[in-house]
């Protein structure tokens, strides 16, 4: 598990095609990898990421066909930047939200704007993840926690102040830039709880299905 506060930026040193999935070298920046072992777990602009090598200011994990269809990974390019989050332990300060590193959708920025001192940001997520997100919940994109300030049907905004422009890969996205994005997991969690026992039937939750303005008419949600 992450929190989504991003602990450095990194940069693909190294990308090689492996039988239809990828293995990536990234270069670490600032992280501190001294406590770092094989095995351990590093979010890759919000793609929970294995390590299987390291060194000192490096890391490789492979990436599976899965995690590369569902996310931008299969778009990295040698030389791009990742926010880069390690894997929080017991003491770790919560200062963003519960983030699991698996990638829900894709999201397309559509406009950037300057608000004040601070960068408004438009997103649009897929369809089917729009009823995860909500005004001043969180959501993960690209890895960081952020605060959905405002939301119109499955485009949202993101208000992102200097600091968080200046420590992320923010700076690099514009209109056309696609993003990993990972839905509140308390969210997911809710929905399954509400199916009841008609969780069990197939077809039911994840993206494809699940709680529908019918759905809780029915089992007595709507209005009295």
């Amino acid at each position: 598990m992450f929190t989504g506060i991003i602990e450095a930026v990194g940069s693909i040193r190294r990308i090689e095609p492996r039988g239809g999935d990828l293995r990536l070298t990234v270069a670490v920046g600032k992280l501190d990898m001294s406590d770092v072992k094989l095995g351990d777990s590093i979010a890759t602009n919000g793609v929970c990421l294995t390590v299987v090598e390291q060194g000192s200011d490096w890391y490789v994990a492979d990436v599976s066909r899965e995690t590369v269809q569902r996310s931008t990974l299969a778009a990295f390019k040698v030389g791009q930047r990742v926010n880069l989050e390690k894997a929080l332990t017991p003491t770790t300060r919560l200062g963003g939200h519960l983030v699991s590193g698996h990638v829900d959708g894709l999201g397309e920025v559509i406009s950037v704007t300057p608000d004040a001192r601070s960068i408004r940001y438009r997103v649009k997520a897929p369809d089917a993840l729009a009823r995860y997100i909500a005004e001043k919940g969180s959501i993960t994109t690209d890895g960081i926690s952020l605060t959905v300030n405002a939301i119109d049907g499955a485009v949202f905004d993101l208000n992102i102040v200097p600091h968080t422009v200046q420590e992320t890969s923010i700076g690099d996205w514009a209109p056309g830039v696609r993003l990993n994005l990972e839905v509140d997991i308390l969210a997911r969690y809710l929905e399954r709880l509400l199916l009841g026992e008609h969780a069990a039937q197939a077809g039911a939750g994840g993206s494809a299905g699940g709680i529908t303005l019918a759905f809780l008419a029915e089992y007595g949600y709507g209005k009295a």
